[in-house]
């Protein structure tokens, strides 16, 4: 591709020819002839400190946004924002022939796009997702890095959606991301804001910083889909510039509220009621927070075209989401549930949506991911040990950090309350001990690894799935019984 053609809608400075650029990075170790190097500062290492060795190595030019003195440098004034553009540019602009929808908040953005890919496919679609668990085009799954990918990946991603047929992309669009402009170059049919609580405050600082993080998808979206049962959602619907239409569970304020709503161990009855509609769903996931997931993924569908019988048939046949209070099979007389949750929010949404339909105990097994906010693991374990009859502290991903570093910030949470507790730093350890002093009629909570099929240890990254863990336990148990 032409470099001139490359740059197009970037404004830049620089006096150079319209060479033919075959590559694009933002990675120095990825440098070959005849690419383009694009220098980006991040939080440690700048791209622009090895912006004249990518030259030697045969780099056609460098973006940059200082003058660094060189031949071939061109100069613009937000080189992350322009390495977006820049990446839609190289791969034919795909994203301009989906419509994309964005979810954002910090609890139930994976869940949503699950939702609104199954209401979508349900009404005969061909969907797209960009997420947590993995991306999907169509039926092929494929492994996910990142929550949001690199620009790099992503409109490639949405280049191979765009020629498999694919006619919307519904993507989790993380604070990081969106602070670090990989979605330049990026337009949404919608956007979505489920709800904002503390959460990677060890990137954000503050809880404002996060906000606005978020509040910058709405700048790249023609229409956005708001909770104002969230505080920052209803400052949220005041601020952002494009249309809004807002749902709630509680509100009849909102433009789609939620009513009628009958709770279960295994699934929520209720009733969508807004702009002179009425639909009635069966929704195999427990708790009220499920219900505002489902809420967020069916007026969105709405306002991509669907009436509102689709919408309530796609959430009525939903199977449920991988991790998402998943029950595992184990042919035991006690339950066991996996969940994600892994902040005190995610917690304090879970555990009392499961407790009312406990027979026995509710046993919680939790850990604290290491380099993460240390100042939430206080608030986990608050909210653990105001819902659980027995707590099993543990390991989340401890990453560099010493887990028992980790666990001893989390233990004052205990403080005040008599509920017993164990404390096992290793996972699978403690796992087995859960499932060996579980009773009758117990649910057993894992939480915090959800669908992730790995652990992140000081050492290195291991595989850790909880369904394989919990099937082998009880195997192992079961033959030590005979």
């Amino acid at each position: 591709m032409k470099l001139f053609d490359l740059m197009k809608n970037v404004p830049f400075t620089g006096n150079i020819e319209n060479l033919e650029i075959d590559r694009l990075t933002s990675d120095s170790r990825q440098i070959t002839p005849g690419c383009l190097f694009v220098c980006i500062a991040g939080a440690r290492f700048d791209g622009h400190t090895v912006a004249g060795q990518v030259l030697k190595e045969g780099a056609a030019a460098v973006v940059c946004e200082r003058d660094l003195g060189l031949d071939r440098q061109i100069l613009v004034s937000d080189s992350r924002e322009a390495y977006g553009i820049l990446c839609s540019n190289f791969y034919g602009n795909p994203a301009q022939k989906l419509k994309l929808i964005g979810i954002t908040g910090t609890n139930g953005k994976t869940t949503c796009t699950y939702l609104i890919k199954h209401i979508l496919e349900s009404a005969g679609k061909k969907v797209g997702l960009i997420g947590t668990i993995h991306n999907e085009i169509g039926d092929m799954v494929l492994p996910a890095k990142n929550t949001t990918p690199d620009p790099g990946e992503l409109h490639v991603l949405f280049m191979r959606m765009a020629q498999a047929g694919c006619e919307y992309v519904v993507m989790e669009t993380s604070s990081h991301a969106l602070d670090q402009k990989r979605l330049a170059g990026c337009r949404f049919a919608v956007g979505v804001f489920t709800n904002l609580t503390q959460d990677h405050l060890d990137y954000h600082v503050t809880m404002e910083n996060y906000y606005q993080a978020k509040k910058k998808l709405f700048d790249l979206s023609d229409a956005a889909v708001i909770n104002i049962d969230d505080d920052y959602g209803r400052r949220l619907s005041q601020e952002v510039s494009c249309p809004v239409t807002t749902f709630s569970i509680h509100a009849d304020t909102a433009d789609f509220t939620a009513k009628d709503i009958r709770p279960s161990v295994d699934c929520n009855r209720f009733t969508i009621v807004g702009n002179a509609q009425i639909g009635r769903v069966s929704f195999s996931m427990p708790g009220e927070f499920s219900v505002a997931n489902a809420m967020a993924a069916g007026v969105a569908a709405m306002l991509l075209g669907l009436d509102i019988q689709q919408v309530c048939d796609g959430l009525s046949g939903c199977p449920g989401i991988p991790g998402r209070t998943e029950v595992l099979r184990t042919d035991t007389d006690f339950t066991v549930i996996r969940d994600y949750a892994h902040t005190p929010d995610g917690l304090e949404k879970v555990l009392p949506a499961l407790k009312p339909f406990v027979k026995n105990r509710l046993m919680v097994l939790f850990g604290c991911p290491g380099e993460r906010d240390p100042s939430k693991r206080i608030h986990m374990a608050e909210a653990v040990a105001k819902y659980a009859d027995y707590i099993i502290l543990t390991s989340d991903n401890p990453r560099r950090e010493d887990p028992i570093k980790i666990i001893e910030q989390a233990l004052p949470g205990f403080a005040g309350t008599s509920v017993p507790y164990e404390v096992i730093p290793d996972r699978y350890s403690a796992i087995e001990w859960g499932l060996a002093h579980a009773q009758p009629g117990d649910v057993l909570v894992l939480a915090g690894k959800g669908h992730e099929d790995y652990q992140v240890l000081g050492y290195g990254t291991i595989h850790f799935d909880e369904r394989e863990v919990v099937a082998r336990i009880l195997s192992e148990q079961r033959q030590h019984r005979k």
